[in-house]
This record gives structure tokens, sequence and C-alpha cells, in this order.
């Protein structure tokens, strides 16, 4: 299959994913929206304005002049650290955490930000050093010492699953780089043992993971989310309960319209609509890799491989999150929860892997150095 085809194949999944997104944030959200706001499609409307938002924004990326891409890659990191110091420092508290910008109505979050800048900062650098990556300190150094900047900062908010997650595409990027997986096993082990301190320094995490063990020792309190996304998941058997038809919604599960709003699509739409949506983000991820695979640049290659695999590796989590997999974390589903800042994101990096797949049909590829 041609570059063109796999970028059309691309936007038809990506065209039906926000389409499917849509239909479930509103029968997810009209309840909620009515009983607070006394009109259901309020959270609706918001999705649309931020899908349009990013809409805007992708086509404003297309016509970015690729050539440019590469230099506005250290400003953006930059831009990114400062933003993640400052909602640190002032960043209103929710929850126990400070992770977004309040303005107006309107909240930001500059981790999801920090996650698409740190890909292009990547993507930029190993590109040029893919040809040191078997040295330690001159190739695999600067990488990790960037990612561990950006994921630091993160973590200090905090958020530990979007840690994860940045350090697991910046892994997949090293590996698609030809970083020796000595050094990578290594930085994975290191990274494991970091993983184990943090969450048994945390009480609050180590009530996660044991109400993760075991929903059942504490039903009205750590284990409440996952076993009401279990009655959402089984009460929607082969066929589910019809759209709208919901339970669940009902101010039952907490977050249906944003982190886990994959359980209400099982509740309405039954196994046949969650294996639909698996089968779409499995498509994305298959065009997506395809598309970098025949990118003919390294950085459009890197850049390609990273964008796909944070969405990809979001959409993972989410979907084991909500199906008891993984213990609760707040990473909504990539490019049909309601989330501004995130859905945003999303789309700017849809449109990132058409660029990058545009350019790299037309440019030989680069060599790395002889080892």
């Amino acid at each position: 299959m041609s570059p063109r085809a796999l970028r059309r194949c691309l936007l038809v999944v990506i065209l039906v994913l926000l389409g499917l997104g849509l239909v479930a944030v509103y029968s997810a959200s009209a309840m909620a929206a009515a009983a607070t706001y006394g009109g259901s499609l309020r959270f609706l409307l918001h999705h649309l304005l931020a899908i349009a938002c990013g809409v805007a924004l992708a086509i404003g990326c297309l016509a970015i002049p690729y050539s440019q891409l590469r230099r506005v890659s250290r400003w953006l990191f930059l831009f990114s650290v400062i933003a993640l110091v400052l909602v640190f420092l002032l960043g209103p508290e929710v929850g126990g955490a400070r992770r977004w910008f309040r303005i107006g109505r309107w909240s930001l979050q500059p981790s999801e930000l920090a996650q698409l800048s740190l890909i292009l900062y990547l993507a930029d650098l190993l590109a040029r050093r893919t040809g040191e990556l078997h040295h330690f300190w001159r190739g695999l150094l600067p990488p990790l010492l960037a990612t561990g900047l950006m994921a630091g900062l993160v973590l200090l908010q905090p958020d530990l699953g979007t840690t994860i997650a940045m350090g697991a595409v910046a892994m997949l990027l090293l590996y698609v780089a030809k970083a020796r997986w000595q050094h990578l096993a290594a930085v994975a082990a290191v990274a494991l043992a970091v993983l184990v301190i943090l969450i048994a320094g945390a009480e609050y995490r180590r009530r996660r993971i044991l109400a993760f063990l075991d929903p059942w020792a504490d039903p009205l309190g750590g284990g409440y989310q996952i076993l009401q996304s279990y009655f959402a998941l089984a009460s929607g058997g082969l066929l589910g309960v019809g759209i709208g038809g919901s339970l669940q919604r009902l101010f039952f599960l907490p977050g249906a319209h944003t982190d886990f709003l994959f359980a209400i699509i099982g509740e309405e739409l039954g196994l046949v609509g969650t294996t639909a949506v698996i089968l779409l983000l499995a498509l994305f991820l298959l065009f997506g890799f395809r598309i970098a695979v025949a990118a003919q640049d390294l950085f459009s290659k890197y850049l390609v491989c990273g964008l796909v695999g944070m969405i990809g590796l979001e959409a993972l989590i989410n979907i084991a999150v909500v199906t008891g997999l993984l213990p609760t974390k707040g990473l909504p589903l990539p490019l049909m929860s309601y989330g501004g800042t995130s859905i945003v994101i999303n789309l700017i990096a849809c449109a990132l892997i058409f660029q990058g797949s545009r350019y790299g049909e037309r440019i030989p590829i680069e060599r790395p150095l002889d080892r």
C-alpha cells in the first residue's frame, strides 16, 4: 500500500473514532450536564469546540514548512519545560495535584503538550545522533536526560501515569533508533526500581494498588470506580442495552464521559461495540506504523513512530484500566474521550503524522554512521 493510500485509510479511521466519540460522550454526559448545568448538550458542545480547535491547529500544522519542525522542536521543548514549572508553582490544586492552568471556564493541561514536544525533540535528537547511539555517554545519555527532565517535572504534579507513558514512548524511539539492547535493559531495570520506590513511598498509590488487587475489599472506597466499570461492561453483554440506555452514566460511574468512556461504550453497545473500538485503534496503529516504516528520512520515521506510539499507548492504558488489567489511572481514551487539551493534542499529533508521511516519501533515507 502506498503512503498516500495509508494516509487515506488512517484519515478514515480517525474520523470514525471522532464520530463514535461524539455519540458516546453525549450519551455518557447528557444526564450529568442536565443535572449540573441545566442543559444536556453542555459537555457535547465543549467537546465539539475542542475538536474544532484541534482541527484548526492541525490544519495550521499542515501548513508549516516541514523543514521548520526540527528548528521549532527545541523551542517547543523549552516552552513545555517552562509551562510545567509554572503549573507546578501557580496552577490551582485539584485533588492534591497541580496539573492545569485555569483560564475562565477552560483548563489547559501542559503535560499533554509536553508529551508532544518531547517526541518532536527526541525525533530530531535521535536523527542527528543515530550513529552514536551505541555509545552510552555521547549517544544515549542526552535523550535520556531530556526525557528525565520532562518526565520528572510531570511526576512532581504528581502524575505518575503520564510519566510512565513518556518513558515508554522514549524507550520505543530508542529501540527504533537501534540503541544497544543492553543499555535499554539497564535503563528499564533502573526505571522499574524507581517505579516500585515511588509506589511504595506514597500512601495513595499503595491504596490504589491494593484496590486493583482486590476491589471488593473496599467496594465503596478505593474499589468503587473499577467495580462500577465492571458492572457497566457486564451489563452490556453481546449487543449492549442501546445508545442512551446506560444506567452507570446516572452518577454511578465517575468519569463516565472522560477516562471511563470505554465502559459506557461496553454497556450501551456491548462486546460488539468495544471490539469495534479496539479494532479501529488497532487499524490506527497498523496504518501509523506502516507510514513510519515507509518514511524515507530518519526524523520523519522517528516522529511518526513516536506519535503513533503515544496515541496507541494511551489507548492501551485506558482500556486496560477500564477492564481492570491495570490500576486506576486518569488517562483519556484518545480521539474519543471528553477532554479539551487531550483531544487538541491528539489531532495535532495526527496532523504531524500526515506531515511526516508526506515529507518522508519524497526524501532519500539518511544512513546512520557505521558502528
